[in-house]
């Protein structure tokens, strides 16, 4: 009488590697796990598991702007903001009468009580409505294309020194008891710095040009024609730092881009603060103090 054979084991059935309850035959194309329905992802071929898929797209670099900036769908999120802020700040104005008084650029008060904070804050006060009104305008108009062209943070890092730079000018150069306030010398190196930009892509700069002519003759015949006291210092000073950053950012090496973007704007805030220093110990020994 033969011996009988025992039952051979029943086949066991594959599960979802994230989820073992799950039976599934269909496997990741990349790692070769099986994945039920909620943990697969199409691909070019068959389907991968959801910690491929991520892998494979922390493995992609961001697309870049032909500067170095990484490319940002949608609107100008820093334009729009910067618009806000100066919206806001004027609003502001209204409601505390004395907040441009102590938030304003006034060199002696700078010097002689530290506060250097009005070297930035004066950027966002405006005098004035139709003040306010122009250089948001101008802001709508130019920022977009720049931040766009730049990228986020080198559009950010150009408006910022550029408003820098009106204000050490005006610190330089402005009567010691004068105040001076406005976004203008922002809006200035930006204007300075969509006409390189826009040289440098071959694009037409003629309007270009003749908008920062006409601003240019208006800063110093504005006040002649009864347009009121118009600070040459910040709009000069922002024109040339924005132009003169913008020309660091769009004809660095491609190979060493970010080496030398970063290095020119340190050297501007090295530059600005050396020349603020000096200025402050000038002030100081005419005003008698210290």
């Amino acid at each position: 009488m033969s011996t009988p054979y025992p039952p051979p084991p029943p086949a066991q059935v594959p599960t979802c590697y994230r989820h073992p309850d799950r039976p599934t035959y269909v496997s990741c194309t990349r790692c070769h796990r099986f994945i039920c329905p909620e943990c697969m992802r199409a691909a070019a071929v068959g389907h991968q598991c959801v910690d491929c898929v991520n892998e494979g797209a922390r493995s992609v670099r961001a697309p870049r702007t032909q500067f170095g900036g990484k490319v940002r769908e949608g609107a100008p999120v820093l334009t729009y903001t910067l618009i806000a802020v100066n919206v806001l700040m004027f609003v502001l104005e209204l409601g505390a009468g004395a907040l441009k008084r102590e938030l304003a650029l006034q060199p002696a008060s700078v010097a002689a009580y530290d506060e250097y904070y009005r070297l930035v804050t004066s950027m966002f006060l405006h005098y004035g409505a139709m003040h306010l009104l122009f250089n948001m305008w101008a802001l709508y108009v130019v920022g977009p294309p720049l931040e766009k062209w730049l990228g986020r943070l080198r559009f950010g890092a150009l408006y910022a020194l550029s408003g820098l730079g009106g204000s050490v000018l005006v610190y330089l150069l402005s009567h010691p008891l004068s105040a001076t306030a406005g976004a203008s010398g922002a809006i200035f190196g930006l204007f300075g710095a969509i006409f390189v930009v826009a040289r440098h892509l071959n694009l037409d700069v003629r309007a270009i040009g003749v908008i920062v002519v006409i601003n240019l003759v208006f800063t110093f015949v504005g006040p002649a024609l009864g347009a009121g006291a118009i600070s040459w210092q910040g709009h000069i000073g922002g024109l040339v730092t924005g132009a003169v950053v913008a020309a660091a950012f769009v004809y660095a090496p491609r190979a060493r881009r970010n080496l030398v973007q970063g290095a020119v704007t340190l050297a501007f805030m090295v530059l600005f603060a050396a020349l603020i220093v000096w200025r402050t110990d000038q002030l100081l020994y005419l005003l008698g103090v210290g």
